[in-house]
């Protein structure tokens, strides 16, 4: 017995809903294609302002921890003594807030954040002319060296936004 001889008008129809699938299943493929080539073509986002960074300080409120700061001071300032400018950008030196520190967070109590404000003032005339803020948040097993964990990982996070070099050599 053939295929044919077995069949009646049900396997018509189900060769003909399998046929219709396939088409739209094929036509919303290429339609989210096209759709998302066109998304990547319209969609540019303007390059973030990149200074000429001169110097950092960092700054906090009471009780913060002394390693925890010199750090940051230290990463973010070798950063700077490293990196290079081809090109003649605005001078800015930054001010860096540790605003908050919370410690021994999360279910093994391993888990670090800080609060970090950075302001960013021209050398010229001394007006702020970029600020950002963010967390960051830092796992360190070893609650001793918890502070310089969460220190390399704000130094990190800064050399990012500002678009500095790693470490020096």
């Amino acid at each position: 017995m053939h295929y044919d001889e077995v069949c009646d008008s049900n396997g018509v129809v189900r060769d003909f809903a399998m046929n219709w699938l396939r088409s739209c299943f094929c036509r919303a493929t290429l339609v989210c294609v096209a759709l998302t080539a066109c998304g990547s073509l319209s969609a540019t986002k303007p390059e973030a302002p990149v200074y000429d960074v001169r110097s950092a300080v960092v700054l906090s409120g009471p009780n913060m921890p002394a390693e925890l700061l010199s750090g940051i001071n230290d990463r973010v300032n070798a950063a700077i003594n490293a990196t290079v400018r081809d090109t003649v950008l605005p001078r800015v030196v930054l001010t860096i807030r540790v605003v908050s520190v919370q410690k021994g967070l999360g279910f093994q109590k391993d888990r670090n954040v800080a609060k970090i404000s950075i302001d960013a003032a021209s050398v010229e005339d001394g007006s702020v002319i970029a600020v950002s803020a963010f967390d960051v948040t830092s796992i360190a097993a070893d609650p001793k060296l918890a502070d310089e964990i969460l220190a390399e990982d704000a130094a990190a996070r800064i050399r990012s936004v500002f678009s500095l070099s790693g470490r020096a050599p």
